[in-house]
């Protein structure tokens, strides 16, 4: 049994909770929208916005920002592929590198709106029990032809609840590491190796038994879904956002 983790569902009863999950949806599809395209001062302004709503609904920021220290790296190595490939006037000429302004600007730009991404969907995961975002991602498939709306409305639903066993793997295996002393090597691609392959074969392990499982059950897409009632305050908040996502679109 896989311990909870930051980026699973915390119960609560704030509005954000409340909010019916086909429009937590949307939002999370507009704002992301939006900031792929925003630059600095909307990059700002969504990030002060997402920070605000996370600690109103005390949700364990903190935590999650420990259990995708590994995304960190990535971002610090997308920051630096930028810096290193974008053409500009040299801050640094050395031999073959050569970092300028405009390549530290665009890495910053590229690695805050991926962040802000994940901050949508810590949010998102965070409030939202697995079964109803099951619900609506059904809710939306259902009116487009050729699509197995339920097949993909399960798969959605396992991905989700397969995430803290992906985390705890992690910890598990870097703890593995750790004692091994296997941190001490000064290569980091010898860390990265023995991390990551043990990681990818214990996950698809896990994986085969989840599958297992299943049809041991009889598990089929057929099952009865929570029912979803959008209120007021969906259409309010709905409003809200894009009121929001047009007036980043448009500065």
């Amino acid at each position: 049994m896989a311990e909870l983790t930051s980026f699973s569902y915390t119960a609560g009863d704030s509005l954000l909770h409340r909010l019916d999950a086909r429009f937590k949806i949307a939002f999370v599809i507009f704002i992301s929208l939006v900031g792929l395209n925003a630059y600095l001062w909307g990059l700002g302004f969504l990030t002060l916005l997402l920070l605000g709503i996370i600690l109103w609904t005390r949700l364990p920021l903190f935590s999650g920002l420990k259990e995708i220290r590994y995304f960190l790296i990535l971002l610090l190595l997308i920051f630096a592929a930028r810096v290193l490939a974008t053409d500009g006037i040299p801050l640094i000429d050395f031999d073959y590198i050569t970092v300028s302004m405009q390549g530290i600007y665009n890495g910053i730009l590229v690695c805050w709106r991926l962040s802000l991404i994940v901050m949508l969907g810590f949010a998102f995961i965070s409030t939202t029990p697995p079964a109803t975002i099951k619900a609506a991602v059904q809710w939306f498939l259902k009116p487009v032809p050729l699509i197995p709306e339920k097949k993909v409305a399960v798969m959605m639903g396992l991905i989700l609840r397969f995430l803290p066993v992906i985390f705890n793997q992690a910890g598990a295996t870097a703890a593995a590491l750790k004692a091994r002393a296997v941190e001490n090597r000064k290569n980091p691609l010898y860390r990265l190796t023995k991390f990551g392959f043990p990681l990818m074969r214990r996950i698809f392990e896990r994986a085969d038994d989840l599958v297992i499982a299943l049809e041991a059950r009889a598990f089929t897409e057929h099952r009865t879904d929570p029912e979803l009632a959008a209120s007021k305050r969906d259409w309010i908040a709905l409003t809200v956002v894009c009121c929001l996502c047009i007036s980043l679109s448009v500065m």
